[in-house]
């Protein structure tokens, strides 16, 4: 995971004095937290077959219409929805939670499994900057990849064309294309 500082949690003039105000950034980050949350919360409940309802819900919270031949089945979550970026033919099943403020692209032909997770934002390790910023990076998802049920893609990954995530795979680093990747931290297990 890239080491660089995305955002400052406070704003940093008022936490030299002492306050502990939180910064312009995460502010307007949180703002769109809670309004993406509340736009989920409607789209995990509308009806399955109510599509035009659903494909309403889900232009606000990506900022623009689905594009052609994608399928998400809810419940589906997400923290920002803007930078969630989902080319033809996507599908996602049930359950998966997409943590996209860093960014992530899913190429032509995805598919991901129930109730994977892909998250682009973390925190310092170090117990004193915990607090004090966001770390991460951007997803990157090549065409043809299938990321299996309950994995976990971790920020600033890379998966490469036609690459296979096992089930319940954790994913800290960039997976070359066409090969699996397996186990609870993701290692490639072969390529082809």
């Amino acid at each position: 995971m890239p080491s660089e500082n995305l955002m400052l949690i406070h704003d940093p003039e008022r936490l030299a004095r002492g306050e502990r105000v939180l910064g312009a950034e995460f502010t307007a980050m949180h703002e769109r937290v809670l309004a993406v949350t509340a736009l989920t919360s409607r789209l995990n409940i509308t009806p399955f077959e109510d599509e035009a309802t659903k494909a309403a819900l889900f232009e606000q919270i990506l900022g623009r219409p689905l594009p052609a031949g994608v399928t998400i089945y809810p419940p589906f979550y997400t923290d920002h929805g803007l930078n969630l970026e989902l080319a033809e033919r996507v599908f996602v099943n049930q359950g998966c939670t997409f943590l996209d403020y860093a960014g992530i692209r899913l190429g032509r032909g995805v598919m991901i499994g129930p109730k994977a997770t892909l998250i682009t934002m973390s925190h310092p390790v170090d117990p004193g900057e915990r607090r004090e910023y966001l770390t991460g990076g951007p997803i990157d998802v090549a065409e043809n990849v299938w990321i299996g049920a309950g994995a976990t893609i971790l920020p600033g990954v890379r998966i490469g064309r036609d690459a296979v995530i096992a089930a319940g795979a954790v994913v800290a680093d960039d997976v070359p294309a066409a090969s699996l990747v397996t186990g609870p931290k993701g290692a490639v297990h072969r390529s082809w």
